[in-house]
């Protein structure tokens, strides 16, 4: 029926390039679902990542054993195209695609990509019309707190009414929040819906974002779909265990979106799959415009700090206790272990992970287990307050020469940019605390080294005190801009050892491959054999 009104449309205006532009999206669409998920060793598989500092892009090819990394590149956020803007975003991807594309050493680097994953910051999220895909509530991103005013606090009072207690979506900086904030500030509409920031990108590659593209999609008079993941919906209220919208969600916004009925049907994705399932068909317009394979799909999302976990560990079944620290201008940390934990007062929450191969390795008791969780936490403090605190790349280099790792530093230090934490304690009103500060800079420099461990190691003792499996990591891959510095990772291994015993510490390594983009290609991967 679709395609014979598309037909008697394009008959009238003679429009026949827009109608197989239609029907090939379609016929894309309806095969994801019964295409044979294979890969030969030509194939290509893409990841971008959209970081608090740039976009990324990573090429992969896939062997038995290994991803090996055949392209990548980065855009840097600057104040014309800045982190939390939607069109920045997109020009990103497509500057990224582009320049990919125009490689002159791999002409047809793009020509033999099967699929692409795209992660974003997690809890980033903005409202969109259905109907065009345009923006109508400007982003709010991973560290916005609501409660900066009467809407967000009206909105964290509404929420507590409905969500269990210590749940992750009842938390102020949650993507949830987020909603009942603009509701609370403007009634959300009909035509209005939640996007995270992957979602918004993987929309724009589904949908087409020319004047063309919405005219043909508006010729079929259907709503654009959000098509997301668990891993991205989590902060939202999206119940990981089941697998669906829970109950105390759904009568949430039932009766607080007064403003039209079913109101959860409308404003929430549509699709919620996991990382790294096939969602949808790329658009042809893009196709075309970047020489990509005919068939290249969409795979479910993911988070940064997820994506630097598969990056870290490389696409291999890791084994519980496996922890990855990312240490950018943000620290967060994941450990992959057996059971599921969960305390919002805290900063704490669990990812299902993804498990492709039926199995996640547990050398303890050597079986396989068919369920298996990221459990962690992303705190404020991180690698952004040594450029707050005017640290040049030299600098950092030769004055960390001059640490020694075995010693600690008589500076206690809570090294924020500014007020508010989310892990290991959630506190918006926790202060930064950067005092008394030394003269040398050397001494400066390793007491906020050593604050930031510090927290590395609270946020694991929060991990075994909530009942984590097992309750210590037993080796910690490190990724991001802070797993360059060697005398670092020394002074973490002595720091973590502290907390899990000196004979049982974990050790501490630098990832082979620290970028998130690195873990959405393998991601993108690996459904496909």
């Amino acid at each position: 029926c679709t395609l014979l009104s598309c037909w008697m449309f394009c008959n009238t205006r003679k429009t026949v390039v827009g109608l197989l532009s239609m029907v090939t999206t379609i016929c894309q669409l309806a095969m994801v679902d019964s295409m044979a998920l294979s890969a030969s060793a030509a194939d290509r598989f893409v990841g971008f990542d959209l970081g608090t500092s740039g976009a990324r892009i990573s090429v992969v090819e896939k062997s038995s054993l290994s991803h090996n990394e055949v392209h990548s590149d980065a855009i840097s956020w600057d104040s014309e195209n800045r982190y939390d803007d939607p069109n920045a975003w997109n020009n990103a991807i497509h500057k990224l695609l582009s320049r990919a594309a125009a490689t002159a050493s791999k002409p047809d680097l793009l020509s033999t990509v099967k699929s692409i994953c795209v992660s974003g910051t997690s809890a980033s999220c903005l409202l969109v019309d259905s109907r065009t895909g345009e923006v109508t509530r400007h982003p709010r991103m991973y560290d916005f707190d609501v409660t900066t005013d009467s809407y967000g606090k009206d909105a964290m009072t509404v929420l507590s009414k409905y969500a269990p207690p210590r749940h992750t979506a009842n938390t102020n900086t949650g993507s949830f929040a987020k909603l009942l904030r603009w509701n609370a500030h403007q009634p959300i509409q009909p035509n209005e819906m939640l996007c995270h920031q992957a979602d918004y990108v993987v929309m724009n590659l589904l949908y087409g974002d020319d004047s063309q593209c919405k005219q043909e999609h508006s010729i079929l008079d259907k709503r654009r779909e959000v098509r997301s993941d668990w891993h991205n919906c989590l902060k939202l209220g999206y119940d990981v265990q089941n697998l669906c919208w829970p109950d105390w969600m759904l009568s949430c916004l039932d009766k607080e979106l007064s403003s039209f009925q079913d109101a959860a049907s409308f404003v929430l994705p549509d699709k919620v799959v996991s990382p790294g399932q096939p969602i949808g068909a790329l658009h042809p317009i893009w196709i075309e415009r970047y020489g990509l394979s005919q068939d290249a799909l969409l795979v479910g999302g993911t988070t940064d700090s997820n994506a630097a976990f598969f990056a870290a560990v490389g696409g291999a079944s890791p084994e519980f206790g496996t922890a990855v620290t990312s240490l950018g201008s943000t620290l967060a940390i994941k450990m992959l272990s057996k059971s599921f934990v969960e305390d919002a007062s805290r900063g704490v929450y669990s990812h299902r992970f993804p498990v492709f191969d039926g199995s996640c390795k547990d050398n303890h008791e050597g079986q396989e287990n068919e369920e298996a969780w990221l459990v962690g936490g992303a705190s404020n403090v991180g690698c952004a307050v040594l450029r707050q605190e005017q640290f040049s790349n030299s600098e950092l280099i030769e004055l960390s020469q001059q640490i020694d790792p075995m010693q600690d530093s008589p500076l206690s230090y809570y090294p924020l940019t500014k007020k508010g934490e989310r892990f290991p304690v959630a506190d918006s009103e926790r202060k930064p605390l950067l005092v008394p500060k030394p003269e040398n800079r050397k001494e400066y420099l390793h007491g906020i080294l050593q604050g930031i461990s510090d927290v590395e190691c609270q946020g694991f003792d929060a991990l075994g005190s909530l009942s984590a499996s097992p309750p210590k990591p037993c080796i910690v891959w490190s990724c991001g801009g802070g797993a360059k510095n060697d005398m670092w990772l020394k002074m973490r291994e002595r720091k973590i050892a502290d907390i899990c015993g000196r004979e049982a510490g974990a050790k501490v390594c630098r990832a082979e491959n620290t970028e998130a983009s690195f873990g959405s290609a393998i991601l993108a991967a690996a459904t496909f054999n």
